[in-house]
């Protein structure tokens, strides 16, 4: 590869795959990282495999460099790096199985980003990794709210279930503290998120459609008090000055527009409306006792292994495609060769004819 690249030469995705496929240490990983970089800023960095995406992040995980996996999928566009769902819950499980509850949602977080919350695995296993890191009861940033609940609004909105309504309440409203405080623009800044204000009035829609709902769907009292709790404490003056003066440290006048200043002064209105909604649940028995993270762990329990099967076979039929491409690229590799070698010696007996 070195030679390739001194010689102004293009490095094949085949190259690649070869020099990340024979990783045997976590010196080679840094290596590895080193040539990803130059591949992605090469004239064929279009033509990094999946297979060889999936074989990094397998390779990392390997040989202890779980770092460089996290590192190079934060910078993705530097690395080229968009893995499919199956090698983002290797990462995920990799986390939650050393209870790094904070690195596994650094994953979630990338999985957000690339909405591809589309595997049921993948929604489960994320909102596992969220449940379990927020009742460590973390101390976030508004990035980091805005980035765990639109999380849980994501994942929630792919499972019809209490864990999925649960996961959109909480989602919903933390995006929504996040629109009260700063303001729309810095909700939906690069993020896959709508631009039409009111993320608390649709998280008490979520509630309306417990409400209205003749099944056993239900709330947990868990998620209803932290909702609560935000509202009021949004309410609250002290809050509401605090907000003000970080707002004006950190923000531009013009970020807080008229339509942010009216959806401020509907947090009454949404206090009140909650406290109606949480009176109607609780009469009607849609108020669950158990937390967030006991819904999550009894849906994984239920319907993950099922789940796993699923996504084990599909994952080996994938694996015969990119071996099937793989043996297409390099059969294609062999006639290049042949081909050029051919044209070296015609050019050597024209010469010597000469």
């Amino acid at each position: 590869m070195d030679r390739t690249y001194e010689r102004m030469f293009p490095v094949s995705s085949l190259t690649v795959s070869r020099f990340v496929d024979s990783i045997t240490c976590k010196e080679e990983v840094h290596q590895a990282e080193y040539y990803l970089y130059k591949f992605r800023h090469s004239p064929n960095c279009w033509y990094l495999r999946d297979w060889t995406m999936h074989s990094w992040f397998r390779q990392c995980l390997k040989y202890g460099a779980r770092d460089k996996a996290l590192y190079t999928l934060k910078n993705k566009v530097q690395f080229g790096m968009f893995p499919d769902e199956f090698t983002f819950n290797l990462l995920i499980d990799s986390y939650l199985k050393d209870k790094d509850y904070k690195g596994a949602c650094a994953v979630v977080e990338e999985v957000m980003l690339q909405e591809t919350f589309d595997l049921p695995t993948t929604q489960i296993l994320s909102l596992y990794a969220l449940s379990k890191y927020l009742t460590t009861k973390p101390g976030l940033s508004w990035q980091e709210q805005r980035s765990m609940g639109t999380a849980l609004m994501l994942a929630g909105l792919k499972q019809e279930n209490s864990t999925g309504l649960n996961a959109q309440v909480l989602g919903h409203a933390l995006i929504g503290k996040v629109e009260m405080t700063r303001g729309i623009h810095a909700v939906f800044h690069k993020m896959p998120l709508i631009w039409t204000p009111g993320y608390f009035s649709r998280s008490l829609a979520v509630m309306e459609r417990v409400c209205s709902d003749a099944g056993d769907l239900r709330l947990s009292k868990e998620v209803l008090d932290t909702v609560q709790e935000m509202l009021q404490d949004l309410s609250s003056p002290t809050t509401s000055e605090a907000g003000e003066e970080n707002t004006t440290e950190n923000q531009t006048d013009e970020s807080i527009d008229e339509e942010d200043e009216l959806e401020m002064a509907k947090l009454p209105l949404y206090l009140a409306k909650f406290k109606d909604l949480s009176e109607q649940l609780q009469a009607r028995g849609k108020v669950e006792s158990a937390g967030l993270e006991a819904l999550v762990s009894r849906l994984a329990q239920e319907t993950l292994p099922a789940c796993e099967e699923a996504d084990i076979a599909e994952y080996r039929r994938r694996v015969q495609e990119w071996e099937a491409e793989r043996l297409q690229l390099i059969r294609r590799e062999e006639e290049m060769r042949e081909k050029t070698k051919q044209e070296q010696e015609a050019r050597k007996a024209a010469s010597d004819a000469q």
